[in-house]
């Protein structure tokens, strides 16, 4: 897929455990973990405006779009 989710990276840059920000953008910990391992097929915009806040970043610290070398 050519939208790499860079979650993990930005937790890692704020020492950020999974379970804290879970509960700073209330979001179950199965759920931010699908978003974290880039296995989620789409993002709400709320969420991703909760996890931006909760990590003091933009969206596009967030997403990333790579283009599909097949195509």
């Amino acid at each position: 897929m050519p939208i790499i989710v860079n979650v993990d990276v930005m937790m890692a840059k704020r020492k950020m455990s999974l379970n804290e920000l879970s509960e700073k953008v209330e979001l179950t910990l199965s759920n931010l973990s699908i978003l974290k391992t880039g296995k989620a097929k789409a993002i709400r915009f709320s969420t991703l405006e909760a996890i931006c806040k909760a990590l003091n970043c933009q969206p596009a610290d967030i997403l990333e779009y790579v283009e599909d070398p097949q195509n």
